[in-house]
């Protein structure tokens, strides 16, 4: 099971820029470094946390909407991101291995949502994916990575998760599957490390290597 931004695409930067932007025009702070450190927490909770942390209260359900739909909009019109160099060829090597693959995500950005149904075809559809508007409670809580086995129909000891997160990190662990940390943003090394992560990369073309010689 793989995480989406920060794994399969080179997305974070534009994250990270819109999240600023729209934080900035509804008066509240999200620097660089909170949008790598709440990476993978839905939409809804990421805001929610801004907002007490900012306005010592919890965004109004309108507001979360209003909020969002901006950030997103921001998103769209950013430059288009890239699939992470090495992240077909880690599709490849682990399909070879005969492992069914999953993307389970926090977002609700539906444009990259479709657009990984596209740039991955052959290796996952939109049944294969968990993203924001599968779960009621989105990472750090297990629920994501908990839907994941359910749907592979496996026991957490029979699947392996792929994250670029603390949070996410943790939402695997808390759902008992052993998880390797690719960590391709700016955040240090123990900060993925100390949530749990059986083994720490710093690139997909890395983890492709890895793979090579692997078996099940």
């Amino acid at each position: 099971m793989f995480d989406m931004d920060g794994v399969l695409y080179d997305s974070m930067p534009n994250h990270a820029k819109a999240w600023n932007e729209a934080m900035e025009h509804y008066d509240m702070t999200m620097t660089k470094r909170d949008v790598y450190l709440n990476e993978g927490v839905t939409g809804k909770e990421t805001i929610s946390r801004i907002s007490m942390r900012d306005r010592g209260r919890p965004a109004e359900p309108d507001e979360i909407r209003e909020i969002y739909d901006h950030k997103a909009r921001l998103f769209k019109n950013l430059p288009e991101v890239q699939v992470m160099p090495g992240a077909l060829e880690v599709f490849s090597k682990v399909s070879t291995l005969g492992l069914d693959i999953l993307i389970v995500t926090g977002s609700a950005q539906k444009n990259l949502i479709e657009r990984a149904q596209r740039d991955f075809e052959g290796y996952i559809t939109r049944e294969s994916m968990i993203t924001a508007f599968d779960v009621k409670r989105g990472k750090p809580h297990p629920d994501p990575y908990l839907k994941g086995l359910e749907i592979a129909g496996v026991e957490a000891s029979q699947a392996v998760v792929v994250e670029n997160a603390p949070m996410g990190i943790r939402s695997a662990v808390a759902a008992g599957i052993d998880t390797i940390a690719v960590n391709t943003g700016p955040l240090e090394d123990s900060l993925l490390t100390v949530e749990g992560s059986k083994m720490l990369l710093h690139s997909m073309a890395a983890l492709a290597d890895w793979l090579d010689g692997q078996s099940v």
